[in-house]
């Protein structure tokens, strides 16, 4: 901290300078991260996050606008999910978090006191080794074990493995639609007659699919059913913003019933400040995200995903097409909407890391991963345009690296400073 105060201009320069090795994702060469609708709606997020930058989302009693932004955010998002479908029941209900991880810590804090309820000391959730790292995370925090399961050969979890891993003190199985690391879908039909059969929980961490698959389906591109139309779905994640194009970061969690969602409420009144309640793990919220959602999708609207979602699956199909072109490489499984991995089909042939290493000399941003060793892509509708130049610099990777190897095997996806 200084000892007098920078000039605005002065603290705006050094911002910029520290920008300068950040990734350019405004050029479309970053297939992670980061969602980008085009220039005219980040300057609109820009400006609904300075509108709202000093609001505390904790008291919508003095802010109310930003409960009505809220109240319409979760609307959206579960008329998206099948809320408004009589198979739901009609009483879908939710909120906001965070992120992603926040909604899946919720769903798995959601089941260990359901859990408790039924006299169940320690709750066990059961999911697939392809489930979000966030279910390790939140079985660490609220003293739940996980048990994750193999994935089949297309990286699907099975719904037989999930029911085999079951106990007594089982509450909760987990689908994902899509996984993020090889985009597929599981079963979710499946999963979830499950959990109805066995009286339990099923969640559906749609947290990348949340607004992406219903216009899929629409689009008639993808019919695999996987939301609260689905009997046995108890509750769903979405992130806004992935393919909701909003700011980070605004997701949403949601539960089939009114008793289920309210379990996940803290109150009380238990210290001298009065009455405590907030609906996720933080108190004070920043209310800048969330106008910045509600306001994308008020100005992008219905028609305007629709043809996000059309611009970003047609890049998708290409990018696969132009990978399953080059000799070596290889999708894993068969993703059907805009996530996917690839990688070599003899890894002693070829190192995809080494193909990858050669790929962000050319300025290109893909996460690594492994069981199998894969480079990943997230398409985007701000990433389109570039997959031809990016299909024709990997081919030329590929043929340049050959056979040799890099010693560099990181796969990190996540990290903080």
């Amino acid at each position: 901290m200084p000892e007098h105060g920078l000039p605005r201009d002065e603290v705006m320069r050094r911002l910029l300078a520290l920008k300068q090795d950040d990734q350019d994702w405004r050029g479309g060469r970053v297939f992670s991260l980061v969602y980008s609708a085009g220039d005219d709606v980040h300057e609109l997020l820009a400006d609904a996050l300075a509108l709202f930058s000093a609001e505390n989302g904790l008291n919508v009693l003095a802010f109310p606008s930003i409960g009505i932004m809220q109240h319409d955010i979760v609307c959206n998002t579960a008329t998206l999910l099948g809320a408004d479908d009589p198979a739901s029941g009609g009483a879908v209900e939710g909120y906001l978090t965070s992120g992603g991880t926040e909604s899946l810590l919720q769903a798995v804090k959601t089941a260990r006191d359901v859990g408790r309820e039924r006299g169940i000391g320690r709750p066990s959730v059961v999911a697939g080794e392809s489930a979000h790292a966030a279910f390790t995370k939140a079985a660490d925090y609220f003293d739940v074990d996980l048990i994750r399961v193999p994935v089949e050969g297309d990286f699907r979890v099975s719904a037989h493995a999930l029911a085999d891993a079951c106990t007594d003190d089982t509450i909760m199985v987990v689908g994902s639609a899509p996984t993020y690391p090889q985009g597929v879908i599981d079963p979710i039909g499946a999963i979830a007659a499950l959990a109805a059969e066995r009286g339990i929980l099923c969640h559906v961490d749609a947290c990348m699919g949340g607004y992406l698959l219903p216009f899929l389906h629409e689009l008639g591109r993808v019919h695999e059913p996987f939301d609260f139309r689905v009997p046995g779905v108890t509750s769903m994640s979405a992130d806004v913003h992935k393919y909701g194009y909003a700011s980070k970061g605004v997701s949403v969690i949601l539960y089939r019933t009114h008793e289920l969602a309210r379990k996940q409420l803290f109150v009380t009144t238990d210290w001298l400040g009065g009455f405590y309640a907030s609906s996720a793990m933080a108190g004070t919220r920043p209310a800048g995200p969330v106008a910045a959602a509600w306001a994308a999708l008020m100005h992008i609207g219905h028609a305007g995903y629709l043809e996000l979602t059309r611009t970003a699956h047609d890049a998708a199909l290409a990018l696969r097409a132009g990978i399953e072109s080059i000799d070596g490489l290889a999708v894993r499984g068969d993703p059907p909407a805009t996530v996917l991995a690839f990688g070599a089909n003899q890894a002693d042939v070829l190192d995809i890391f080494a193909v990858g290493e050669r790929l962000a000399a050319e300025g290109w941003y893909l996460d690594r991963q492994n069981r199998p060793d894969s480079l990943h892509a997230t398409v985007h509708a701000g990433s389109a345009a570039t997959v031809p130049a990016l299909v024709d610099d990997l081919r030329r990777a590929v043929r340049d690296v050959g056979s040799t190897r890099t010693s560099r095997r990181g796969t990190t996806y996540g990290q903080s400073g």
